[in-house]
């Protein structure tokens, strides 16, 4: 199984670029473009938050319009520039998603050897997540159904202190409690965030925990407590989950164009490598 991730999309209306640099919309375009050229294409697309910029109708129709190009099923989680009303009024025939409350979902798919969670870290009006007692419940009633099932929980702020210190501060509250969850949860493969537009990784609870980059702009890398709030032109990009049939192995993918493939053979046709 094969599954694709696209993070931090940041829509804006037409003719609009987010922070007045970026125009996420032809980034968007691009990284569909790519993930359609893969020789190998995936069978879902996970998009972990901030799907627009300002969580406005207007915004969430013109991502309708162009996930219309991407021809496998695709399922997402908001982050904090999401509203949840309004991507209800908009992504209405989402599967497993209930009418109202958080948007979550346990994607039970019985072709997918792996069980997609998608989980609902938006604290409403703020940018920083929160996991409630509500949310963690139902998460780990959830993790009980299937105990033995390979699963990859998809959400938007990561559970962890990643070192940049402007993205820190608006990073997820009760981490320490999903971490207690996820340690009883062996079943889950690797716990895959947005939010920061960069890819990192580490462990919480004895799980893989990481991060996605985005389709578009990068968030600066800065390692420090005082790291400004900057983003950089860093090629975009995306994430591949490949279930091998005993564990999840991730690939970073860069959506430009590039030269290439080249053979690994001189004039001779000496192999190289």
């Amino acid at each position: 199984m094969l599954i694709a991730q696209f993070s931090d999309l940041h829509i804006k209306p037409e003719g609009r670029l987010a922070y007045g640099k970026v125009d996420t919309t032809d980034y968007l375009q691009r990284a569909i473009a790519h993930l359609k050229s893969l020789p190998q294409q995936p069978d879902v697309l996970v998009m972990t938050g901030d799907l627009v910029d300002a969580g406005s109708v207007e915004e969430y129709e013109r991502l309708s319009g162009l996930l219309d190009s991407v021809n496998i099923p695709w399922l997402m989680v908001p982050g904090n520039h999401d509203d949840r009303g309004n991507m209800r009024a908009v992504f209405d025939q989402h599967p497993w998603i209930e009418p109202d409350g958080f948007w979550q979902f346990a994607a039970d798919h019985p072709a997918w050897p792996v069980r997609i969670v998608g989980l609902d870290t938006v604290k409403e009006g703020e940018s920083g997540g929160l996991l409630c007692e509500q949310r963690l419940r139902w998460l780990d009633d959830t993790l009980n159904e299937h105990p033995a099932q390979p699963t990859l929980v998809i959400m938007h702020h990561p559970p962890f202190v990643t070192g940049i210190g402007h993205m820190d501060e608006i990073g997820l509250e009760n981490a320490e409690a999903l971490a207690d969850i996820l340690r009883e949860h062996p079943q889950v493969e690797l716990v895959t965030c947005g939010h920061l537009h960069r890819c990192i990784r580490t462990q919480i609870g004895s799980r893989a925990v990481m991060t996605a980059p985005s389709t578009a702009h990068t968030v600066q890398l800065d390692i420090s407590a005082q790291a400004p709030a900057m983003f950089r032109m860093e090629p975009p990009g995306y994430l591949l989950h490949w279930w091998n049939g005993l564990n999840l192995v991730t690939h970073q993918v860069h959506a430009v164009e590039s030269d290439g493939p080249y053979p690994f053979f001189d004039d001779n046709g000496t192999l190289m490598i």
